[in-house]
C-alpha cells in the first residue's frame, strides 16, 4: 500500500512539474505585458486577445508557417523514404553486413549534432546551401537519418521473413517486396516515427539558426526570437508565439494518436 501511494505521489509531482509551465504559457498569451509582470501566475484580468491580433497583423506569421511546413514536410518525407529503405536493406542483408551497417548508423547517435556545427556550416556554405530552405532540409535529413534508421530498423526486424520469401518465389523483386509488403506491414511504426520526426523538425531551433539568415525564410521557432530584445523581452508575445507554434503539433498528435500507440506497441506481443 505504501509503495502504491508513493508511486501516485511521484506521478502527481511529475504531472504538476509539466502542468505548471504549460499553465503559465497558456494564461500569459492572454495577458498584456503590464499584467504579466505584475502577476505572472494569476489568471489574466482583463482577458485579452491583443497578443494574437498583433502577432498576425504585425508579423508575417503565415510566411513563417509556410517555411516551417515546407522544411518539416520535406525533411520528414525524405527521412522516412531514406530511413525505411536503409532499414529494409539492413533487415534483408542480416548477418555481419546488416549488423555492420546498423552499427554505423547507431554510431551517428553518439556524436552530438552541436559538435558538427562548424563543419556543417562550412560545407553548406561551400555548396551554396546556406540561407536556403532546401539546404536546411538536406542538412536536417542528414543529421536525423541515424535516428530514423535506428527506430525503423527495430520495427523492420519484426517483419515475417516467410511472407517476403513467398513473394520472392512468386517472382517479386526487392523493390516490389519493399513497396508492396514491407511498407504496408510497417505502416504503424512508420507513423510513429513520423510523429517523432515532425515534433523534432518543427520545434528545431539550432539548425535553422545555423543555416538561415534572411527574415523571409525564418521558421516559426526562429521567428520567435524576434520578440527577445537586448534589454527587454516581450514575454506575452513570445509565449503567444509558443502557443501558436504548438497548435499544429497538438492537432497532428490527435490525428495520429492511434498509429502512434500502435507503433509503440508493435512487437510487444508475439504469437
Amino acid at each position: 500500500m505504501l509503495m502504491k501511494w508513493t508511486g501516485r505521489l511521484i506521478l502527481f509531482l511529475y504531472a504538476l512539474l509539466i502542468a505548471l509551465p504549460l499553465y503559465v504559457v497558456l494564461i500569459s498569451a492572454f495577458k498584456s505585458p503590464q499584467t504579466f509582470f505584475a502577476n505572472p501566475l494569476n489568471w489574466p484580468k482583463p482577458f485579452t486577445l491583443t497578443n494574437f491580433v498583433s502577432m498576425f497583423k504585425e508579423q508575417p506569421i503565415w510566411s513563417y508557417f509556410l517555411n516551417s511546413i515546407i522544411v518539416t514536410l520535406g525533411s520528414v518525407l525524405l527521412e522516412l523514404l531514406l530511413g525505411s529503405m536503409i532499414a529494409y536493406a539492413i533487415f534483408r542483408l542480416g548477418g555481419k553486413m546488416g549488423k555492420g551497417i546498423f552499427a554505423l548508423f547507431a554510431a551517428g547517435l553518439i556524436v552530438p549534432s552541436q559538435v558538427n556545427m562548424l563543419p556543417i556550416y562550412s560545407l553548406a556554405h561551400k555548396l551554396g546551401w546556406s540561407d536556403q530552405l532546401y539546404g536546411l532540409v538536406l542538412v536536417t535529413v542528414a543529421l536525423l537519418l541515424p535516428v530514423t534508421v535506428f527506430m525503423l530498423a527495430g520495427f523492420m526486424q519484426l517483419l515475417s521473413k516467410e511472407i517476403l520469401e513467398a513473394g520472392s518465389i512468386d517472382g517479386a523483386g526487392e523493390w516490389t517486396l519493399f513497396t508492396r509488403f514491407a511498407l504496408p506491414l510497417s505502416a504503424p511504426s512508420i507513423a510513429a516515427a513520423a510523429s517523432f520526426l515532425f515534433v523534432m523538425v518543427w520545434n528545431d531551433l539550432l539548425i535553422p539558426m545555423l543555416m538561415i539568415n534572411g527574415k523571409s525564410k525564418l521558421t516559426l521557432p526562429l521567428a520567435m526570437l524576434q520578440f527577445r530584445g537586448e534589454y527587454v523581452t516581450n514575454y506575452p508575445m513570445l509565449l503567444t508565439g509558443v502557443v501558436v507554434t504548438s497548435v499544429p503539433m497538438v492537432l497532428l498528435f490527435l490525428f495520429l494518436q492511434r498509429y502512434f500507440v500502435a507503433g509503440l506497441t508493435a512487437g510487444s506481443l508475439k504469437g
